[in-house]
């Protein structure tokens, strides 16, 4: 497989120099700096790749091209930006890059409550925490209606917590859950957070799947003419959050898309920690049964918690995720393409923790440098055993 490193362009604190000597031969970025309503230009694009060429790298894949949040709710202006993003596409194959990653998860990307949770070893990971989740919502955020979403032993639970918590802590989950996670491309104030939450209202889950239909109807087509593949990352967490509908998140959801406009450039994202936080989620069945589909990899391991809606990032190899086998079945896919002369899977490191000289590193959450590299290292060691297993 390729294997690749997601980097936030020049002001991320991990130089190209240093991505190349983990191992990775190509990069996951995007144009950050420019806004969801606008054509990503053919020389900002260029200019991007070539900074990427001269560190001896590649672009391999664009993660992402966001949708913007008037296509998830299917406004009037859509038509006009989902031909903004089609634009993009074109520019982006102009300039030989095949493989778009994105998601259509309203209002948030991946959350979690905590950046900085401490494991037994000193290592500092990502977690999701209900508990704590539930008294954003319920004490701090105070979403209309959300008391209705939790049990009597919920609200007790949420209460205790936030007593325990200081002004201090209590800005801290609050900055956490809505002040933006790498790549997002909106930071509210909580404000503002109740406002556009308040946009969805009407918005269930089926009206979502449609506007993600209609948005695949559109841009499928484009893709499949210039030669881009589509990769659509599923929902993190894989549930409903504060209201919101959530439409990649299991098997069934993950169905619904490639069958929603069948084409070879609608694709999937298959994020193992993403899939992975639910229990009902067969990983290694369905990597088999998607493989032809799947474009682009997100290897990461989570722990469910004795509660199982909360989780944390575990060590790429731990968690609930059989590693192994996943990459098994990669392989299997991967030699099944080349044998039919297809190019090899985009594959990277997902979440690691913060070690070592991470903890003093201004990186983004969990995309540090040395945990990512271990994990790479990892990941790379298992592909290597299993395809020699394979050729034996």
């Amino acid at each position: 497989m390729e294997h690749t490193w997601r980097w936030f362009g020049p002001n991320d604190a991990i130089r190209l120099e240093e991505v190349r000597q983990t191992g990775a031969t190509g990069i996951v970025t995007a144009l950050h700096e420019i806004p969801n309503d606008q054509v990503w230009p053919v020389a900002a694009i260029q200019a991007r790749k070539a900074m990427i060429e001269a560190a001896g790298l590649r672009w391999s894949v664009v993660e992402s091209v966001p949708v913007n949040e008037a296509i998830k709710k299917g406004l009037p202006e859509r038509d006009a930006l989902i031909a903004t993003y089609c634009q993009t596409l074109r520019n982006l194959a102009a300039c030989g890059i095949d493989t778009v990653c994105y998601n259509f998860m309203p209002v948030l990307d991946w959350t979690r409550t905590d950046l900085t949770y401490a494991l037994p070893d000193g290592a500092l990971a990502l977690r999701f925490d209900q508990v704590a989740f539930a008294a954003f919502d319920l004490y701090l955020l105070q979403r209309p209606g959300a008391e209705q979403e939790y049990s009597d032993e919920d609200k007790a639970q949420a209460s205790r917590y936030l007593e325990g918590l200081d002004s201090g802590g209590r800005d801290k989950l609050v900055n956490t859950l809505v002040s933006g996670l790498p790549g997002a491309e909106e930071h509210y104030t909580l404000e503002q957070f109740r406002g556009v939450l308040a946009e969805y209202t009407e918005i269930d889950a089926t009206r979502l799947r449609d506007n993600l239909g209609y948005f695949l109807q559109a841009i499928i087509p484009v893709a499949e003419e210039v030669g881009i593949r589509m990769a659509i990352h599923p929902d993190d967490p894989p549930r409903p959050l504060l209201g919101l509908p959530r439409v990649v998140s299991t098997r069934d959801d993950a169905q619904w898309i490639v069958d929603c406009v069948p084409s070879p450039a609608n694709g999937l994202t298959l994020c193992t920690g993403s899939y992975g936080v639910r229990e009902d989620n067969d990983l290694i069945a369905m990597t088999r049964h998607f493989a032809p589909h799947i474009h682009f990899i997100h290897l990461r391991a989570t722990q469910r918690e004795e509660d199982a809606r909360s989780f944390h990032e575990a060590p790429h190899l731990n968690g609930d995720v059989d590693m192994v086998g996943v990459i098994k079945a990669l392989v299997e896919e991967e030699c099944r393409r080349e044998k039919e002369g297809g190019g090899r899977l985009p594959l990277r490191p997902d979440h690691g923790h913060h070690i070592l000289d991470d903890q003093q590193r201004n990186t983004a959450p969990g995309y540090p440098l040395y945990g990512r590299m271990r994990g790479l290292a990892e990941l790379r060691g298992v592909e290597l055993a299993v395809r020699q297993l394979a050729l034996s």
